[in-house]
């Protein structure tokens, strides 16, 4: 093991026990398996909580660069069915991504639209893509929303047909 090249019978057991080697596991991890330079637009937690970000995504897809998304499996189905309709009217393929080193901290990525390709995009956080989305009013999205799904309580005492 003096020698700085292996021989394909040591790569072969090193391969064995500790796992291909990657390139930027880090970079991969952060944004849901892909690589930085193929990114075209991120939507993190905190800003799916935030608001709806369909027409960002639908935008984006109409550029016609960014075909793939990558969605965190790890987060509710309910707040992450809009962006998988959305990937899928536009016809775009998606991938939920539910390993555990996909975290659902505040600040980790829910998800990602990228490219088959590096297209080196900047910037791709949603927030500074798409301001002019940011402006619309997120709080009257958010009580219609409530209101529309109502909670347990306002379900049980507000059967429709009693």
């Amino acid at each position: 093991m003096a020698e700085e090249k292996k021989s394909a019978l040591e790569q072969r057991l090193d391969n064995g026990i500790y796992g291909t080697p990657q390139l930027k596991p880090d970079e991969q991890r952060r944004y849901l398996g892909t690589f930085r330079e193929r990114v075209c637009l991120t939507i993190s937690v905190a800003e799916l909580h935030e608001q709806n970000w369909e027409s960002a995504m639908a935008a984006e897809f109409k550029r016609g660069i960014g075909n793939l998304v990558f969605l965190n499996g790890n987060l509710p189905h309910e707040e992450i069915r809009p962006y998988v309709r959305a990937a899928s009217q536009a016809g775009a393929s998606f991938t939920m991504k539910t390993d555990p080193e996909f975290k659902t901290a505040p600040d980790s990525l829910a998800v990602v639209v990228a490219a088959k390709e590096a297209v080196y995009q900047s910037p791709v956080d949603v927030k500074k893509r798409y301001p002019q989305l940011v402006a619309t009013g997120t709080a009257n999205e958010q009580q219609t929303k409530q209101q529309e799904t109502g909670g347990f309580f306002h379900r049980l005492f507000h059967r429709e047909g009693q």
